[in-house]
């Protein structure tokens, strides 16, 4: 599971302490909710299922998939499944490939979701070696159904426009900025981005 309420709470305050810019968001905003994905494998079905297309069009798919191979499918139901079955759930072909090469390496004990790397780095690794899962892809369901503190995923847009909003720096930093301006906040840096997608598009700020 993904941070908790509390924290979230904690991480926000541990870093709000030395980051007065901080501190006055979190006093007008308040504290961001949790964001909680389930654990394993599916999560990344999930993901590429929803690549490129609308969250409508995704569940969609989702629940023919479900329809088709059970809703406690495993990796090896996916791989046994017919490239016209998969076709007719709404998988293209190259999502199949995707689906595809998650399955497999699950299947073969290449990437055991109970036991990735301690190491935040070793873990994302691991997970791109999954076609079709980059590191934005690896990072957020570290953070997000792993619960990683200081998970920080510099190249996603919201957490560069919410970060630009809460520093008032005036312009969306790119991903190396983004990324740089977070040092001091370790090891609470994955607070601190749930915080920033908070703070995406609030008029409060």
């Amino acid at each position: 599971m993904g941070l908790t309420a509390e924290q979230i709470r904690a991480g926000l305050d541990h870093v709000g302490r030395t980051s007065p810019a901080l501190a006055d968001a979190i006093a007008r905003l308040g504290y961001p909710q949790p964001r909680i994905r389930a654990r394993g494998w599916q999560t990344l079905l999930r993901t590429i299922v929803g690549q490129q297309v609308s969250v409508a069009a995704a569940a969609s798919v989702w629940t023919k998939l479900e329809a088709l191979l059970g809703e406690g499918m495993m990796p090896r139901d996916v791989l046994n499944a017919s490239f016209d079955d998969l076709r007719a759930c709404g998988l293209s072909r190259q999502k199949q490939g995707y689906a595809r090469s998650l399955c497999e390496l699950v299947d073969d004990g290449a990437i055991a979701f109970d036991a990735l790397p301690d190491d935040d780095e070793a873990a994302i690794a691991q997970l791109t070696q999954i076609k079709g899962i980059g590191r934005w892809s690896a990072e957020i369901y570290l953070l997000f159904a792993e619960g990683r503190p200081d998970i920080w995923p510099a190249g996603d847009l919201a957490v560069q426009v919410g970060l630009g909003k809460l520093l008032a720096l005036g312009a969306r930093p790119d991903e190396r900025t983004t990324r740089d301006l977070a040092q001091d906040w370790r090891p609470h840096r994955g607070a601190v981005a749930i915080f920033t997608w908070h703070c995406y598009n609030n008029p409060a700020l």
